[in-house]
């Protein structure tokens, strides 16, 4: 399979990988688009935009966690990019079955959580974690393209198609 390569000879999906891996060690800013404390609420958000619209999606790398047996079966470890253009959006999904951590690498983008009474902005350089009972969707209200990355376990039966 034909990687690209960055500046530093790492092929692209590795260097993203370890990128992501980073931002989990970065500073306390780094997680600062949270809902505020006195925003939190079951069903604060009703469901959004079902549909994506403006936004490009690309696995760039992808491992088949099935050769580690038991509850892995079936699962697969992704590595997205998605660039959101202005006033696109990544569609209403849930997290239940499909942990995440995003990397917002350029750009803002505003989420509208199921568990927060207000919209949370999102610039470049923060990380998100998403797993549990958590449904949201996506919207750049900025100027420019947001560019994200997604690393996520994909659960049993579901392909790159059924989950943004």
């Amino acid at each position: 399979m034909t990687q690209k390569l960055i500046a530093a000879g790492l092929p692209l999906a590795a260097a993203a990988a370890l990128g992501l891996f980073a931002s989990t060690l970065a500073a306390p800013s780094a997680i600062a688009g949270e809902c505020p404390q006195d925003q939190v609420a079951a069903d604060a958000m009703a469901p959004g935009a079902t549909a994506p619209e403006g936004v490009t999606d690309e696995v760039l790398a992808s491992i088949d966690l099935s050769s580690k047996g038991g509850d892995w079966k079936g699962r697969a470890l992704r590595l997205r990019k998605l660039v959101v253009q202005p006033g696109g959006v990544v569609p209403w999904h849930a997290h239940d079955a499909r942990p995440a951590n995003i990397l917002i690498l350029e750009g803002t983008i505003t989420e509208y959580r199921s568990s927060c009474k207000v919209p949370i902005e999102h610039k470049a350089g923060e990380a998100t974690a998403e797993f549990g009972d958590l449904a949201h969707w996506w919207k750049n209200n900025g100027e420019k393209p947001a560019v994200l990355y997604s690393a996520d376990i994909l659960p049993p039966m579901a392909s790159d198609a059924d989950t943004m």
